[in-house]
């Protein structure tokens, strides 16, 4: 028994980190549309005036995507005190999901 629930335990903490990594879309709104647009198109007041990239475009690598999310750029943010390593690893896909 003590097994079965030892397993159990592993399984769930080894999850948790999947799981409680918020919803990259709504992320995305929350934190990143006010710039980049909710499409990734940069086509917003603050994105233009900033002249952020179009994602539906262009994209740089996922470690180049992940360090700026966490480090920041340029005017951009760094959001490691912020978001999750699950956050920025969801964000991240988001982002490959915008591409056309």
């Amino acid at each position: 028994m003590k097994v079965i629930i030892s397993v159990i335990a592993a399984i769930v903490f080894a999850s948790s980190d999947a799981a409680f990594g918020a919803d990259a879309e709504v992320l995305w709104t929350q934190t990143c549309a006010s710039c980049h647009g909710k499409d990734g198109s940069g086509n917003t007041v603050m994105g233009k005036k900033l002249g952020v990239k179009d994602f539906t475009k262009e994209q740089s690598s996922d470690a180049e995507a992940t360090n700026i999310i966490k480090n920041g750029k340029g005017n951009m943010s760094a959001y490691k005190d912020k978001l999750s390593d699950a956050d920025v690893k969801a964000l991240v896909a988001y982002v490959r999901s915008l591409k056309k």
